[in-house]
């Protein structure tokens, strides 16, 4: 009997496609082109990353022991790649709204391929939409991805039998980052990493599932100016300036006495992609899991303005960069442990962790920075008629929480800010996440 190729799931991959059962973990990367890409070309492009991609063209494979990533046959290849003509109207998100308010359909990791690259044509050009599952990749690895992408179909038009160097299986593990400390390090920062405690949620109308919805702001590069320049004055970056502004607007959207002068936390992430070097892996970081998670506890009464919290923010992140290379050490080692109990071991940390939010009904909030999008990572490209193809916006599509899970995201496109939100309605009010992204608005600086 001849088995299917496959490697064992690491931790941070096996942790992040259990996270399931908070939010959906499917991820898109949306790009909007003022003219129409050839669809072939890009239909062989998305076909030369899976050939070239082991784990790109896998399955998550559960059964006895740990899961693994699987290959799938070429037979199931086909779902990595959508066409939707001007004139389709099935799975289309919102023709005239950038970001849609329906998230595309969620990718399921379990049968495999890890990506699905959807061509939209539209009026005034064509959508890209590239989607991965977070069990695959953290947003920094699907924004490489994309990227990979579009120099693949350009290559493929100067030359259509390109095909870019093959990945083979490579390590998707934390072990050589962890092989950087000694036992005493690692052990000094499992003593030293703080437990997360769940102090409040964003509100809900009931738990259960919902309707997919977006909802998303997107601020004037004037709005930019000004936040750099309360930066500057307070020594804050604008993430700093993001997780204060959200902060205060979970209190304002909450309206809860309790929270006043009370710890009160959000959960955000760095990437550790800015910490390791090229080295650690081969020429390259493949698209993989390298996103490290950190809390983020402030206290504040209710009349307080950014200007009240922001050294409280920027205290943490600071004190969080001055770990450098050793950011997320414990939390990397604390998932690594649960890890060697078996799936057993996997299985009880999540049904302790749903059965705290079910009885508390407490759900720290997060907040994700994608960084800026700058159109030189994505073109030049050329179009189906020859021409060079601009690209006109291009935002993140966060997982999409379901109570008690919240997330809102941050990305920059031409010194736009634009905040995300992913939720699904019913569970979630529509109008108090909206009420809540115009609190993060009214409490930037103007």
């Amino acid at each position: 009997m001849t088995f299917p190729s496959s490697r064992p799931a690491p931790a941070f991959d096996l942790f992040n496609v259990y996270f399931e059962r908070i939010y959906d973990p499917t991820m898109h990367l949306v790009f909007a082109f003022d003219g129409e890409l050839d669809e072939d070309i890009l239909r062989t492009a998305t076909r030369r990353l899976l050939e070239r991609d082991p784990y790109l063209r896998s399955r998550f494979a559960e059964g006895d022991g740990m899961p693994r990533w699987e290959e799938t046959p070429e037979t199931e290849w086909g779902r990595a790649f959508v066409y939707l003509p001007e004139n389709e109207e099935e799975d289309r998100m919102d023709a005239n709204a950038f970001p849609p308010t329906t998230p595309p359909a969620p990718l399921d990791v379990r049968c495999g391929p890890q990506l699905r690259i959807t061509l939209s044509r539209e009026t005034e050009g064509d959508r890209v939409t590239v989607t991965c599952h977070h069990g695959f990749c953290d947003a920094g690895g699907l924004r490489d991805l994309a990227r990979t992408l579009f120099t693949t179909y350009g290559e493929l038009l100067r030359n259509p039998d390109f095909r870019p160097a093959p990945t083979g299986w490579y390590d998707r593990s934390m072990h050589p980052f962890l092989s950087r400390f000694t036992e005493e390090e690692k052990q000094a920062a499992q003593e030293n990493e703080e437990p997360f405690v769940d102090r409040w949620r964003f509100p809900t109308e009931r738990t259960g599932r919902g309707t997919p919805r977006i909802a998303s702001r997107t601020l004037s590069p004037d709005r930019l100016r000004r936040a750099k320049a309360f930066g500057k004055e307070h020594g804050a970056t604008i993430n700093d300036i993001m997780i204060g502004a959200c902060y205060l607007a979970f209190h304002a959207v909450r309206n809860d006495p309790e929270d006043c002068d009370a710890p009160r936390s959000l959960l955000t992430s760095a990437d550790l992609r800015r910490h390791l070097t090229v080295t650690d892996r081969t020429e390259e970081f493949p698209p993989m899991n390298l996103s490290v998670a950190y809390e983020v506890t402030v206290t504040a009464g209710g009349n307080a303005r950014l200007k009240d919290v922001i050294g409280q923010v920027t205290a943490i992140t600071r004190k969080r960069k001055a770990e450098g290379a050793a950011m997320g050490l414990g939390c990397i080692l604390f998932y690594e442990e649960i890890c060697a109990g078996g799936m057993p071991a996997v299985r009880q940390f999540f049904d302790t962790m749903m059965e705290g939010y079910e009885t508390t009904g407490q759900k720290n909030p997060v907040f994700s920075n994608i960084g800026i999008f700058r159109e030189d990572e994505f073109l030049p490209l050329v179009g189906r008629d020859g021409r060079s193809l601009g690209l006109t916006d291009v935002c993140l599509l966060p997982c999409v929480c379901w109570p008690y899970g919240f997330l809102i995201c941050l990305s920059t496109y031409r010194d736009a800010m634009r905040i995300v939100v992913a939720y699904e309605e019913g569970p979630y009010l529509g109008e108090t996440v909206e009420r809540f992204l115009a609190y993060v608005e009214e409490y930037l600086p103007w």
